[in-house]
């Protein structure tokens, strides 16, 4: 295949995502897909994040909206349970964190270099709630 820079491409071209024919890609795990050449899943566009969104397994509820959300599909989902974050995909766009309902929020984005053990330390607390008698 002749490799063109995104900005080679002549203006309608069609770009397929995979090799080859299929059917049914929902059925089949992204790591698994034969992705085409040109598709953005064979490549890591994250070199030039800033921020990036972190996971809180603890406050998810696992509703999904950040996967339905995430314009590049860096959110792993199995089972219909969030799992993690796809950072080789994953522009730091901070959608995800927007959509997320939960309180606080399951997802929060964080500098680039942060680490993930450090940023759970700091995440906001679940305020309990008291009973009124």
């Amino acid at each position: 295949m002749l490799q063109n820079g995104w900005d080679t491409f002549e203006i309608g071209t069609i770009l397929r995502p995979f090799e080859g024919s299929i059917s049914d890609a929902s059925a089949i795990l992204p790591e698994d897909r034969l992705y085409s050449q040109s598709n953005s899943f064979s490549v890591s566009v994250a070199d030039w994040r800033i921020e990036k969104p972190l996971f809180n397994k603890d406050l998810c509820i696992d509703c999904q909206f950040c996967w339905i959300y995430c314009p590049d599909m860096s959110i792993i989902s199995r089972d219909k349970k969030m799992v993690a974050v796809d950072y080789d995909h994953c522009k730091g766009c901070g959608i995800c964190v927007q959509v997320c309902p939960t309180t606080p929020k399951a997802l929060l984005m964080f500098p680039e270099q942060k680490d993930e053990e450090e940023a759970l330390l700091e995440w906001p607390k679940k305020e309990k709630k008291e009973k009124e008698n």
